[in-house]
């Protein structure tokens, strides 16, 4: 059992994805001992990783429940979300793959016109499938029970019948040479497969998959025409966006003076 502090803490961190040491010493009126000492408990059990200055929730190589992960960083996910959608016009075809930072994409969608959408996600099939301004194509495969995402040499196939405008791709984690990773190697076939058959390729992720690992390699950032976050703290991922020419776009970046 956990102690009422532990509880908050730990639902704090699936809200926003990241807690810090300072932040919560001040919101508990405690010491920063006292707060290192709960994150380092939380991070025993395993439902917390320690990173410098604070915790994020735990990867480790087992996925955050799809579930638990909707309620992390939300805020950041429908800004990313609506900053995502003004890259795709009126009349555009695109993928939509599989995460709940891609699920934000396709709802901030909702009112362009005339947009043909495939995707390997039936919780976008479902909501989209609802305007009669957009044509819904969900692939063929196998329904992963744990968030409805459609993976396998099937679905793979499927994507590879299409050349589409835009995709808009999720990632579990990159790692600060660029590589964009997941856990589920089946789901990874997939988003290779409409990587290479998309003419731009958005990248939308939340800013703490920049401190997250898994263990199966996507591809690299450099096959991405344009980042979208909600900011980019890591000057790593910055200079490789500089170098490949990848447009960098961070919904929540404090204002220039």
């Amino acid at each position: 059992m956990l102690t009422d502090r532990l509880n908050e803490i730990l639902e704090l961190a699936r809200q926003t994805g990241r807690v810090t040491v300072d932040a919560l010493a001040e919101r508990f009126q405690v010491t920063p001992q006292t707060i290192r000492k709960d994150l380092g408990e939380l991070c025993q059990r395993r439902l917390l990783a320690r990173v410098h200055g604070g915790a994020i929730v735990s990867s480790g190589v087992e996925n955050v429940q799809y579930e638990a992960r909707r309620l992390m960083a939300t805020e950041q996910k429908v800004a990313i979300g609506l900053a995502a959608a003004t890259l795709i016009p009126n009349n555009a075809s695109l993928f939509i793959n599989i995460g709940t930072t891609t699920e934000a994409v396709a709802h901030a969608l909702l009112q362009h016109k005339e947009l043909m959408v495939i995707t390997n996600n039936i919780n976008v099939a479902s909501e989209m499938r609802l305007y009669p301004q957009i044509e819904v194509v969900i692939a063929s495969g196998v329904v992963r029970r744990s968030d409805g995402g459609i993976v396998g040499e099937a679905a793979v196939d499927f994507i590879r019948q299409f050349k589409v405008d835009f995709a808009i791709i999720g990632a579990s984690a990159i790692d600060e040479d660029g590589a964009l990773l997941d856990y589920d190697y089946r789901e990874v076939k997939v988003a290779q497969a409409i990587i290479q058959n998309a003419r731009n390729v958005v990248l939308v992720v939340d800013s703490t998959k920049f401190n997250r690992t898994a263990p199966v390699r996507i591809g690299h950032l450099e096959q991405v025409d344009v980042l979208v976050t909600d900011r980019c703290d890591s000057e790593a991922i910055r200079a490789i966006c500089d170098s490949h020419k990848i447009q960098l776009l961070e919904a929540m970046a404090p204002e220039q003076p």
